[in-house]
């Protein structure tokens, strides 16, 4: 079984989702989340956060390498670098704001 989660799969059951809250059906049953799902979930998570971490230490050994006047690190990697984590972080950001207000919504919703 793997433990991984299909980027297609998800947003196939997302999808699948806004047209059942279009077309105004509502499903009574949820299902609530097997172990397996939140330790896929989890480790999609943790994955996530350490790769944003790595490409911060990356960027910022490069930036320190480029301060001291190593000579085989060049500008333009050093910026790619600095780009790309910051893109990264950013996004990851933004994953956890949208996590937050669909949480808050839950919580909100009246049974």
């Amino acid at each position: 079984m793997s433990n991984t989660i299909s980027p297609d799969a998800l947003l196939a059951q997302m999808r699948g989702m806004i047209e059942q809250s279009q077309n105004g059906t509502q499903t009574n049953v949820v299902a609530a989340p097997t172990s397996a799902q939140r330790d896929a979930f989890s480790n999609l998570l943790e994955n996530a956060i350490n790769s944003v971490n790595t490409n911060q230490q990356q960027a910022n050994e490069l930036a320190t390498a480029m301060q001291k006047g190593d000579p085989n690190v060049q500008m333009s990697e050093v910026m790619v670098s600095l780009q790309k984590a910051n893109i990264s972080f950013q996004a990851m950001v933004e994953v956890r704001n949208r996590l937050v207000s669909a949480y808050q919504e839950i919580m909100n919703m009246q049974i």
